[in-house]
């Protein structure tokens, strides 16, 4: 037995087995090393499969908002994270201006309430532009806590976001299921980040061409409006247009009063326009005054901290960000568009900016076709008034007065008979006829004397417009010394007080007549608007009586409604008449 023992020991310690032995072990070693790096290259391969798939994904649309919310559920799933966010920068890099979150239910959001400030860790990203990982946000000096109703949150990682190389966003992921962000999530979150950049730049391109492509169809539209018959008045379609188009809460027309020294908003569209329309101000220290001396669109962040120029607009609505674009003609601007958003919404960029100033000469180039079209359409109807009023005196009257001699002379050879009497009554109707028919013609020939205006032919055509809406035409008249007395620089208001007169009536009165009486003393100018329907009543909005009547209160005048007694107007129970009274100059 002893023997078989020191054979067993002796064999134990062969050198030939001990040379075995040790490539056994090193070969066993690297197959563990063998089998470690494979499962390595594996997780790599799963790891650049996942970040394919996250590039695939956030490239796959074009709407930014979908693209933004997009690249944080992608980063979320490459790096298996809870929570996630994309932080967008305002303009200027003051905090962030919008805040895309991942993991948080809306109800959760509504308790946390505004969106982030971009201070704290978040601010650090935006500031650095440079990754910040941590295990725990709690052991960085620059984290400052979350409010209320937050969820808690550990560890972190921070990527800035890049287009053309300036910092467009920040990406935030939160509470990682390993516990911890690594390395190579840091590499893989920056990588998707690239490729975010390229994705957003795409989108905004997109969504540019397309509000360009908007912008230049409604600027066609403007234009074919301003040159056909009819429709919506120019200045309501620019202000409604610009209203949709540039994304505002309230667009105003404002143009200057005869004398040139304030302003008037003559359109309003959007939030509480009702209040500012008619409404007028100083046109020095204004910053609408500022777009006017220099012919230039004007683009403010924030028009509440502008304290040096006063913006009409805070007379109805809390306005921040805002656009100025003068409307330019051939000699003069013919006023200037206002467009506003509400503070904290947000601010109109330069492209923006471009597109809507492209817009407003179109506009002011249509207007300025329109006008010219009016003048020669106005040349033709005067020259055509012109051939009326000489045949009337050149014919008819000769006609009546040889007519009228005749009866006389025989009405002369009757005696005092009852016949006589009757043909003096005739001669009379004849003469009255006649002196109807020369003030007749002094109203066609007036416009084409030296001293005249438009106010008839702008009254008529007024009326002319509305009639479609109205069912029938409004009978018009004129009293006094009109085109002598009248200056044309309350032509503009005389017309608009009209044309709003008669749109009450068509929306309101359910009329079937109605008679416009202008009527002219040497000291006033009363027009009178009176209907044979059941009378205005009760509205939800008073702006447009509420624009006649600061318009005649601004030229020293006022204005009265009043209810019609029985059988007044045509042949109706009821009616209304409106009176609109200014001292003239």
């Amino acid at each position: 037995m002893a023997q078989d023992t020191h054979s067993r020991q002796t064999a134990a310690r062969d050198p030939e087995l001990e040379l075995l032995d040790g490539p056994r072990l090193e070969l066993d070693q690297l197959l563990r090393q063998l089998v470690d790096r494979a499962q390595d290259v594996i997780a790599a391969q799963s790891r650049l499969g996942g970040l394919l798939a996250a590039n695939k994904m956030i490239i796959g649309d074009l709407d930014l908002p979908t693209v933004l919310r997009r690249i944080v559920e992608a980063a979320c799933q490459l790096v298996n994270a809870r929570y996630g966010a994309l932080g967008v920068l305002a303009p200027g890099g003051a905090g962030l201006e919008e805040f895309v979150n991942v993991g948080i239910d809306s109800e959760t959001a509504a308790l946390i309430g505004p969106l982030p400030a971009g201070k704290g860790l978040l601010g650090a990203v935006i500031d650095t532009g440079h990754p910040i990982r941590l295990k725990a946000m709690s052991d960085d000096v620059r984290s400052v806590g979350f409010p209320p109703h937050h969820p808690p949150m550990s560890s972190f990682l921070g990527v800035p976001v890049r287009v053309r190389d300036v910092v467009f966003g920040n990406l935030y992921l939160t509470e990682a299921a390993a516990g911890e962000f690594t390395a190579e999530d840091e590499e893989l979150v920056m990588a998707l980040a690239a490729t975010a950049g390229v994705a957003i730049e795409n989108a905004r391109l997109f969504a540019e061409s397309r509000r360009r492509q908007t912008w230049l169809q409604a600027s066609a539209q403007i234009s074919q409006q301003l040159l056909s018959t009819g429709g919506d008045e120019p200045l309501e379609l620019i202000a409604r247009s610009a209203l949709e188009i540039a994304d505002a809460d309230i667009v105003t027309v404002v143009l200057p009063t005869a004398d040139g020294t304030r302003l008037m908003v003559e359109v309003a569209s959007g939030e509480r326009a009702g209040d500012l329309a008619g409404f007028t101000y100083p046109i020095e220290d204004s910053l609408v005054g500022g777009a006017f001396a220099l012919g230039e669109p004007l683009l403010v962040a924030d028009a509440t901290e502008d304290a040096t120029r006063y913006m009409h607009l805070h007379e109805a609505v809390p306005v921040g960000p805002v656009m100025v674009l003068p409307l330019v003609g051939t000699s003069v601007t013919r006023g200037a568009l206002a467009i506003g958003r509400l503070r904290g919404r947000h601010a109109f960029d330069e492209a923006e900016l471009d597109m809507a100033r492209t817009f407003a000469i179109h506009a002011a180039v249509a207007l300025e076709l329109a006008d010219a079209r009016k003048d020669q359409q106005r040349m033709v109807l005067l020259e055509d008034r012109d051939r009326i009023a000489r045949d009337l005196h050149d014919h008819v009257i000769q006609r009546l007065f040889a007519a009228g001699l005749s009866v006389q002379s025989v009405s002369a050879g009757m005696g005092n008979s009852e016949s006589a009497d009757r043909l003096s009554k005739v001669v009379d109707s004849i003469d009255d006829t006649i002196r109807q028919i020369r003030s007749s013609i002094f109203q066609l020939r007036g416009e084409l004397g030296p001293k005249t205006g438009n106010i008839r032919t702008s009254m008529i055509e007024a009326a002319a417009e509305l009639a479609e809406s109205l069912g029938f035409e409004p009978r018009l008249s004129f009293s006094g010394p009109i085109d002598s007395l009248v200056p044309d620089a309350i032509l503009g208001d005389l017309i608009a007080v009209t044309r709003e007169g008669l749109s009450n009536v068509a929306r309101h009165a359910q009329a079937s007549g109605v008679d416009v009486t202008l009527f002219v003393t040497g000291r006033d100018l009363t027009l009178t608007i009176v209907d044979n329907g059941v009378g205005i009543g009760e509205t939800t909005r008073s702006s447009g009586i509420a624009n006649m009547r600061s318009r005649a209160e601004r030229l020293g005048g006022s204005m009265t409604i009043t209810a019609m007694p029985a059988g007044t107007a045509g042949t109706t129970e009821r009616g209304t008449q409106l009176q609109w009274t200014i001292p003239l100059p």
